[in-house]
């Protein structure tokens, strides 16, 4: 299968298609942290990276067993606050080059879906900062608060092939910075899964997951083949 036999791509936002100098991650650290729970940057980047932000924080409060595990909802909701306060002044661009691969792709007839753990009211923010719209950069945006079960769950993947009248899970590429993005697209069965070195996650992490290819940014996209 080549990237020319594909009817959809579905690409994560920050670290894949964004640049947001990893702020969200940072962020929810950040909050954790101001909770009073002692944690590295490191670590919330392996366990989080990807996930829908509350999912996240209640996965990182388990894995290291805290006992503030009840408490997630407030660290979560403080996150949000936190993070409306750095998106105000932060400068959002896209990873290099990655604009030109999405216009270059729709022209190619093949819808390009945009997914991420994020909320919708996150997301779109992100998207109004790019001057990003829908049916130019993109086909269709979707989050996780517009589905049931977020990552690894293959849901956003299959509400975007609903919505496409996409039958063959195997005529998608999905493709992400973190390792539940690979998992997601495994997930849903999808034809070709990548891992890009431009966000959250290092090679290793994102091998653990046993992608098809990874390349060190969608620049390459075009280059994969199976």
């Amino acid at each position: 299968m080549m990237l020319k036999e594909i009817k959809m791509v579905v690409f994560d936002m920050a670290g894949t298609t964004v640049n947001e100098q990893n702020v969200v991650y940072k962020t929810l650290h950040k909050a954790i942290i101001e909770h009073g729970v002692e944690i590295n940057l490191g670590l919330v980047l392996k366990i989080g990276a990807g996930k829908e932000k509350h999912q996240a924080i209640k996965d990182i409060l388990k894995h290291i067993k805290s006992n503030k595990i009840n408490e997630s909802l407030v660290i979560f909701n403080r996150f949000k606050i936190l993070l409306n306060e750095a998106y105000e002044n932060l400068n959002v661009i896209p990873i290099e080059g990655v604009e030109d691969v999405l216009l270059k792709i729709r022209n190619k007839k093949i819808k390009v879906v945009l997914n991420t753990g994020y909320s919708r009211e996150i997301a779109t923010f992100l998207l109004q900062k790019l001057k990003w719209e829908e049916n130019k950069q993109y086909d269709l945006l979707l989050t996780a608060t517009d589905v049931e079960r977020g990552r690894p769950h293959p849901d956003m993947i299959y509400k975007a092939m609903k919505i496409f009248n996409i039958e063959n899970s195997k005529l998608v590429l999905k493709a992400g910075d973190s390792a539940i993005d690979i998992e997601e697209g495994k997930n849903a069965n999808c034809g070709i899964t990548v891992g890009v070195l431009s966000g959250a996650q290092t090679k290793e992490q994102l091998e653990s997951m046993n992608p098809d290819f990874i390349v060190n940014s969608l620049v390459d996209i075009d280059n994969v083949s199976i």
